[in-house]
């Protein structure tokens, strides 16, 4: 009988992923719960869905869910302890103190600690040390009060997502400038400008975060992420030296199934394109280049790839989530490199590979700071 659940996105392991799984799951010096986080991912490259691997290892399928997404987006260093997956607790997402501002603004009632505690299932004190924080913030000057210069976009029609909508105008004020890096991004302030209610602004600024366009810092709440070009072209320099490294070793030496595999990431990203999807593009490139560094068979670049992979999605080193040219052209120059890999010279591969990373797609193509 076919599991049953959601589908979700194929989750493929590489031989060295597979191998290092393993080792974690069965050794008695590792913690329980690197173990078990290593057997959810192990039974999920196997094809299950959430729910049957909750079933098989007894635990949630919110769990396996949680395990499952952290290793797509970072790989082994997913399952770390230290890696968070930036989402902000429903308590800091509800911002109570822009709500109890807005609700006073609308009907001039301001409700009480009590009032707000009981709404959204949190302390009084909670309530009271938010509503101290968003006052301070707007006495500050450094709220997201929008300017209105840009109008709101056209409410959908009945068969597009208000949630996409509110996505684009958010992003558009982004890259414009609107929102300017370090900005605040308060959902019921979005919510007020377009006329929605706070859970369409809610999922936009969710899937934002996603792509690394807003950052959520505990305790303060969502901003636009703020980009330092000194740390991007130092992390661009650093990927350079181990992808063309990494390109030398695997040229003619990478076996038909990892090849595959690099493959598989260029056709999820080709249809990451064609959903406008740049999360699970940018995932599915992240993936590609990590298992480049897989396939050079030299697990001290890969050690210090996963130490850089960070930085690298932070600072929007690989797949820039303000690019906006052609993504689905950017997945298919991916089949250059491995095509370069299937071959027999490590050299051009180095060069193609150090050129990719540096921005330029092809060292034989019109160069663009794309990747």
């Amino acid at each position: 009988m076919p599991d049953a659940g959601r589908p979700k996105s194929p989750l493929t392991l590489s031989v060295a992923e597979r191998t290092a799984l393993s080792q974690l799951a069965a050794a008695p010096r590792t913690s329980a719960a690197m173990r078990l986080r290593a057997r959810i991912v192990l039974a999920s490259a196997e094809g299950r869905s959430n729910k049957a691997v909750a079933d098989l290892l007894e635990v949630t399928p919110g769990t396996v869910g949680k395990w499952r997404r952290r290793f797509l987006r970072m790989g082994m260093a997913g399952l770390d302890d230290g890696m968070r997956s930036g989402r902000p607790r429903m308590v800091d997402r509800v911002q109570l103190g822009a709500v109890a501002t807005t609700s006073m603004a609308d009907s001039g009632h301001r409700p009480s600690t009590r009032e707000l505690a009981a709404t959204y299932g949190v302390s009084q004190s909670t309530v009271s040390r938010r509503r101290r924080e968003e006052v301070q913030h707007y006495r500050s000057g450094a709220g997201t009060a929008l300017a209105t210069s840009h109008p709101a976009p056209p409410m959908p029609s009945d068969t597009e997502l208000l949630s996409d909508r509110v996505y684009e105008a958010i992003r558009g004020w982004i890259l414009s400038g609107e929102l300017a890096p370090g900005m605040r991004v308060v959902e019921s302030e979005i919510a007020r400008v377009l006329g929605t209610s706070q859970t369409p602004a809610r999922e936009a600024v969710r899937r934002l975060a996603h792509e690394g366009l807003v950052t959520y810092r505990p305790r303060l709440g969502n901003f636009v992420t703020e980009i330092s070009q000194v740390e991007a072209r130092e992390a661009r320099e650093v990927r350079v030296l181990l992808e063309s490294a990494a390109a030398r070793r695997a040229t003619g030496h990478a076996p038909p199934e990892e090849l595959d595999l690099l493959r598989i990431e260029v056709q999820r990203m080709i249809e990451a394109a064609g959903h406008h999807d740049i999360g699970a593009f940018r995932e599915a490139d992240l993936r590609f280049h990590r298992q480049v560094l897989a396939t050079s068979g030299n697990s001290m670049l890969l050690r210090v790839w996963r130490t850089l992979e960070p930085a690298l999605w932070s600072l929007q080193v690989v797949s820039n989530a303000m690019y906006a040219g052609d993504w689905g052209l950017m997945a298919r120059r991916h089949l250059d490199l491995i095509e370069v890999l299937a071959g027999t010279d490590p050299e051009d591969s180095a060069r193609l590979f150090a050129a990719h990373a540096r921005g330029e797609s092809s060292i034989t193509r019109p160069a663009g700071r794309h990747d």
